[in-house]
This record gives C-alpha cells, structure tokens and sequence, in this order.
C-alpha cells in the first residue's frame, strides 16, 4: 500500500481523511493541522496520527495530500518535492501562476508526480458522457451556491468557478483568443458573483456563470456541437444526450421530426446514459495511486492546475479592465 499523509484537516481535509482510512490502496499514516482546536476535535471521535510538524508527516510518507488554504500550497508542495514525495494537492493549485508554474516545473524535474484535486473530472455524470463530447462549439455552464463564509477570501473565480474553468479547458481542444468577464462583490470584499466569456481560436465560445449567494445550488454545463447537445448535471451527477440525424423517409409515429429554413428534415432523440454511482474523490484517490503505480501522467497534471489558474487569473484581471 502507498503510505500517505495529510496537511490540513479543515473542512475537506476530514473528508480526505475518512476516504484515506477505508482506502485499499493507501495506508494512511496521519495528519497534520496547525489548529489546536482542531486537532482537538479531531482526535475526540478518531484515532489518526497527529504529526506536531510538517517536516516529520512528509517524511513518513510517499505521497503528501495538501488540503491547506491556498497561500501555504506552494510552500509545503515545493518541501514535499524536494523529499522526493509524490503530491496531490487541492484545487487551485497555488495562489500565483508564478508559484504554480514553479511547482510543475520542479515535480518534472525530480521525477515527482502531483495531481490537483479538480473532482469534477470524476463526477460520476461527467465521466458518462466524456466520449461523446467532441469538438463543441458552445458552452454554458452555471454553478450556484448558498453562501457560506468558508472560501470568501478569494474570488468566485478561484472558489467555484475553476471547477468549470478546468472541465472546459479538458474538453476544448484549442488555445484561447479572449477573455471578458464581470464581477460583482456583494456580502465578501471580492466578488460573490461573476460571469466570464472565453473564446477561442477554433471558434468556440464558452459562458460561465458563478454565484456564491444564490438561494438554490445549481452545477450545470452544457455542450453543443453539430449534431449534438449534451447536459451534464454536476450535482444530481446525471446526464443527457440530445442527438440531431438526418430523418428517415418513413418517420416512425413517434419520431420527433423538425424542418429548417432549407426544408431539411431532421429526427431528434434523447440518449440518458448509463451512470455508475460512486465517490468523485475516491475515484480520484484512486486513479492516482494507479497513476503512481504505473509512473504515469494524472488526468488531472500539475499542468492542467497550472492552465486552470492561468485563465482564472485572466477572467479575475478583466473585472479590472471594465
């Protein structure tokens, strides 16, 4: 088993923690946490390893799980790096792109494989319908939240709406021409609610909206592209296919037929694919333990965290250039 251990058993970090406990690819040797109240906490309902110091957990382990607020991610992943330690590290990956960039670049250099915790590639609805997702052309895509205080020391941007930045840089195969965006602070000092267009060399177009003072949760990005739309539904982890052929000569009675300008007929049908129901973050657990068993490149790299940041940034500075 590959011997892990965790630095910071915040929020997620505890969910971390339990998911490394049952795990049957990782032996999970313990945590470290600068909050004496939470360690506190911690150890009153389980019996993790506390480590006093970050140097002593890194040095016990093969892979550092880093689940600390995002400032302190460059330091502890360039330590655990140059111990020779594999990295898996929570989205965003640094707090610049300088440090990001720096983070790659030293991993490639010592051999070191480090995977950014962007779950939504393993959302169990995404992932039905990966395949069919090909060259779209135009994508939506909201994601809306109650408030909660927890992450309002960073913009939407870096707090929601980079999960949709890095599904979209997954799936659009193509360097990006410009970017504008909006954002407006409403309850925190940067803001709460933001909305971004990307487009790109290949003619794509993609909208993103994010809000973390919504009334209702919402995760949703939509695909279309000839012959095809495709929703995926992040939350409720469903998805569906709407498919556009040419129809038939002899519809059947319950084709959808539908005649454009031209008076081409075209037949529409629903596909709902297959979702298998299972845990995003330990599918991504446990793709990267594969990953580090085989020595080979995370789904998730260094460098699609690095790309992810860099348009984040790009979206972040255009609210100053309005």
């Amino acid at each position: 088993m590959i011997k892990i251990g965790l630095i910071g058993a915040g929020h997620l970090g505890k969910i971390h923690l339990k998911i490394l406990e049952k795990s049957k690819k990782y032996d999970l040797i313990g945590y470290h946490d600068n909050d004496q109240k939470n360690v506190i906490q911690i150890k009153k309902s389980n019996d993790y390893t506390h480590f006093k110091s970050i140097e002593e957990l890194i040095d016990s382990v093969d892979v550092v799980d880093i689940v600390t607020p995002t400032i302190s991610h460059y330091q502890i992943a360039m330590m655990s790096i140059n111990k020779g330690k594999h990295i898996f590290i929570e989205k965003p990956i640094a707090s610049n792109l300088k440090e990001a960039e720096k983070i790659s670049s030293l991993a490639k250099k010592n051999g070191i494989l480090g995977q950014v915790g962007h779950v939504e590639r393993f959302n169990p609805g995404f992932k039905s319908v990966i395949n069919y997702i090909k060259s779209p052309m135009f994508i939506e895509s909201h994601r809306l939240a109650e408030f909660n205080n927890r992450g309002t020391d960073v913009s939407v941007v870096l707090d929601l709406m980079i999960h949709d930045i890095d599904i979209i840089l997954s799936t659009v195969k193509s360097k990006i021409k410009s970017v504008s965006s909006s954002g407006i602070a409403v309850i925190s000092k940067s803001p709460d609610i933001a909305n971004a267009r990307i487009e790109f060399e290949n003619g794509c177009v993609a909208n993103l909206t994010s809000s973390r003072i919504s009334l209702k949760k919402m995760r949703k990005t939509r695909f279309f592209q000839r012959d095809a739309y495709i929703s995926v539904d992040f939350l409720e982890k469903k998805a569906e296919i709407l498919k556009i052929m040419d129809a038939p000569k002899n519809p059947g009675e319950f084709d959808m037929i539908l005649k454009n300008a031209e008076g081409e007929k075209k037949r529409i049908y629903f596909e709902t694919p297959s979702v298998n129901d299972y845990n995003a973050i330990n599918q991504e657990f446990d793709h990267f333990a594969q990953c580090i068993k085989e020595n080979t490149s995370p789904i998730v790299s260094l460098d699609d965290g690095t790309k992810a940041l860099k348009l984040a940034n790009q979206i972040i500075d255009s609210f100053n250039n309005e």
